[in-house]
């Protein structure tokens, strides 16, 4: 099982607005119920990324994991992401297992590969999506997903496929967004996170440097607080 033990070097990560420190964490998610959290999804679950001198080297669902076991120290988790599978593969080797694991959340990530391929079939993704939120929220799970940054501004994407590009994570991430408010799930708005404009992308060009990560896991901890601040009204 993957450490989430925080490493020393963080003297970056604790001035960054963008990031939650462990107190303010704690807060968020004061109360929270949950005992056992998988993680399903392709290689930003996985947690492919590249190191930043002064923040800690950990993938955003792994530090999901520390602040919930601040609360549920006895917490159960599991990633079972794994890079480039489409969101079709995602589900068809991934949702049973994390069924068997009886999870109370889920966070939830599949399509990032589908609109890297020649053809970005949206009905598709929105289809394998819905089949995995919804066998989750069936079992009283909570379901949390998330939209991609926006990387086309950077040097990392030709400019022949910027436009196309820019115009696919838009479609993902709305049809994600539908899919989860559709079958009650929480849903992470990162597309509008003004950390998207700054440097938070790896090299390779699609996926997160830790500092990335470390945003993901911050905006995922604030929906998770508004979510119990609401249930507490």
């Amino acid at each position: 099982m993957t450490s989430t033990e925080m490493p020393s070097d963080r003297t970056q990560e604790l001035q960054d607005p963008h990031i939650l420190t462990v107190e303010e964490i704690a807060a968020q998610l004061q109360g929270a119920p949950w005992t056992r959290y998988a993680a399903i999804g392709d290689s930003i679950v996985e947690g492919t990324r590249e190191p930043v001198e002064g923040y800690a080297d950990l993938s955003w669902a792994d530090r999901v994991a520390a602040g919930l076991r601040q609360i549920n120290p006895q917490l159960e988790y599991h990633n079972f992401g794994v890079r480039d599978l489409p969101a079709a593969k995602i589900r068809a080797t991934q949702l049973d297992p994390a069924l068997d694991f009886k999870p109370d959340i889920a966070i939830v990530v599949a399509g990032g590969n589908d609109l890297l391929g020649k053809h970005f079939d949206t009905a598709a993704v929105e289809t394998e999506q819905a089949r995995i939120v919804s066998a989750l929220r069936s079992r009283g799970c909570t379901v949390v997903t998330m939209g991609l940054f926006d990387n086309t501004w950077t040097p990392y994407v030709a400019d022949k496929y910027k436009a196309v590009m820019k115009q696919r994570l838009q479609q993902f991430s709305d049809l994600t967004q539908a899919v989860t408010h559709r079958m009650g799930g929480l849903h992470v708005d990162l597309p509008s996170h003004p950390a998207g404009k700054e440097p938070i992308f790896a090299t390779d060009g699609l996926h997160l440097n830790v500092r990335g990560h470390a945003v993901v896991a911050t905006e995922v901890i604030r929906t998770l607080g508004k979510h119990l601040a609401a249930k507490k009204a």
